[in-house]
C-alpha cells in the first residue's frame, strides 16, 4: 500500500477556505453583487463545518456576515494580502503521508502566468504563519511544480482524473515532458495511475481547462462530467469527445465508471457579448451537502440537481446562484478550498 494518499474530496473535512473579494481585485465593478454571492456560500459553510476566510479587512468581513453572527464559532478570519479570490487554486492540497498530516504548497502562478499572482502564492505559507493548522500538520515547499487544486480530481484509490491541456500547457512546467508531469504526480501523490482527459473546454474559461469544470469523481466507481446535446453548440463536438473517452476509462478496479450526466448549462454572455463558462460541474462536496452552483435557470438547474442527486443519495444537494462568479470566468468550486479532518 502506497504511504501517500491524495484524499478525495469526499474524505471527512475539517474546514472550507475562502479567499474573500476586495476593491483592489478584479470584482472591483461588481463588489456588491459578487460578495452576496460570497455571503450565500459562506452562511452554507457556517451552518455545517468551519470556515477560513482569508481577507483584507476583518471587521468588514464581520459587517457582511452579521446576519450569521451565532454562527460566528465556525469562523477564523486571516487578514493576509491576495490579487485575486480563487482559492481553489491558490490553496495548499491536504495529503496524508503515512499517517502524517502534511499541505502541499504548489507555485500559482495564474494560470500559466495570465493573471499576477504574487500575493495569492503566499496565501497558504501565511496561513501557517497565522497558525491555523494544527501543530502536527507540516507546509511542504513544492514551489518546484506549478500546480491548481482545480486540476486534480482523486478516487482516494490511486487514480488521478486531470486534462492534458491544463496539466501539458507551456507556462506551467513546459521545463518537463508529459511522462516526466505524470512520473512527478505518481510519485508525490502516491499514484497507480494518471487519467488524462484530451478533450472538452468551455469558452471563456482562462484556466485551461481545469478538470473541475468537467468531469468529477463522487465517489471512486462514479464520474459526473458535462454533457452537451444541442449540435449547434461550439462546445458539442469536444465534449461528444470527452463523454467517449470516459466511456473508455475503467476504475482501480478494472470496471467501467458509471457515468452520470450533468446538463450543459445554457449560454451565458458578458457585456462584451463573450460566452461565459457556466458549468455544473463545478460543485463543492462537503461533509453533509454538495452545494451545487446555479445560472438563474429554472429548468436546467433543477436538472442538474437531479443529476447529481443520483451520484450523492445521501447528501442533501443545495443550488446556490453563481451567476456572478462566472462574470470573471470561474464558479463554486473555484473559490473555495477543503481542508482534511483534523488538519484545522
Amino acid at each position: 500500500m502506497n504511504p501517500i494518499l491524495l484524499p478525495p474530496e469526499w474524505y471527512p473535512q475539517s474546514a472550507i477556505q475562502l479567499t474573500w473579494p476586495h476593491p483592489e481585485t478584479d470584482w472591483e465593478y461588481m463588489l456588491e453583487e459578487v460578495t452576496t454571492c460570497y455571503v450565500s456560500i459562506a452562511s452554507e459553510i457556517l451552518k455545517r463545518q468551519k470556515l477560513i476566510i482569508v481577507c483584507h479587512n476583518a471587521e468588514l468581513i464581520k459587517y457582511e456576515l452579521k446576519e450569521y453572527a451565532n454562527l460566528f464559532h465556525n469562523l477564523t478570519l486571516v487578514e493576509l494580502p491576495t490579487n485575486d479570490t480563487w482559492a481553489r487554486d491558490h490553496s495548499g492540497i491536504s495529503i496524508l503521508r503515512a499517517g502524517k498530516k502534511q499541505v502541499y504548497d504548489f507555485t500559482f502562478n495564474g494560470w500559466g502566468l495570465k493573471f499576477a499572482s504574487n500575493y495569492d502564492n503566499q496565501i497558504t505559507r501565511g496561513l501557517f504563519t497565522n497558525n491555523i493548522f494544527h501543530s502536527d500538520v507540516e507546509l511542504v515547499n513544492k514551489k518546484d511544480f506549478a500546480l491548481e487544486g482545480g486540476a486534480l480530481e482523486s478516487d482516494g484509490k490511486g487514480t488521478l482524473l486531470t486534462t492534458s491541456e491544463c496539466l501539458l500547457s507551456p507556462n506551467r512546467n513546459s521545463f518537463l515532458s508529459k511522462t516526466e508531469i505524470e512520473d512527478y504526480l505518481k510519485r508525490d501523490f502516491g499514484l497507480d495511475r494518471v487519467l488524462w482527459l484530451d478533450y472538452g473546454f468551455l469558452a471563456g474559461d482562462d484556466t485551461d481547462s481545469h478538470i473541475d469544470t468537467l468531469a468529477r469523481y463522487c465517489d471512486e466507481h462514479t464520474i459526473v462530467y458535462v454533457k452537451c446535446d444541442d449540435k449547434d453548440d461550439e462546445h458539442y463536438e469536444a465534449l461528444r469527445k470527452m463523454e467517449e473517452q470516459l466511456k473508455t476509462f475503467t476504475d482501480y478496479k478494472g470496471n467501467p465508471y458509471q457515468l452520470i450526466a450533468l446538463p450543459m448549462a445554457k449560454a451565458v454572455y458578458d457585456e462584451n457579448n463573450e460566452r461565459l463558462p457556466a458549468t455544473y460541474a463545478n460543485f463543492l462536496i462537503m461533509n453533509e451537502v454538495v452545494l451545487l452552483p446555479f445560472y438563474n435557470d429554472k429548468q436546467k438547474d433543477e436538472e442538474a440537481r437531479m443529476q447529481l442527486k443520483k451520484a450523492f443519495p445521501t447528501r442533501e444537494v443545495i443550488g446556490i446562484d453563481c451567476s456572478p462568479l462566472i462574470r470573471q470566468h470561474g464558479s463554486l468550486h473555484c473559490i473555495t478550498m477543503q481542508y482534511l479532518e483534523e488538519f484545522i
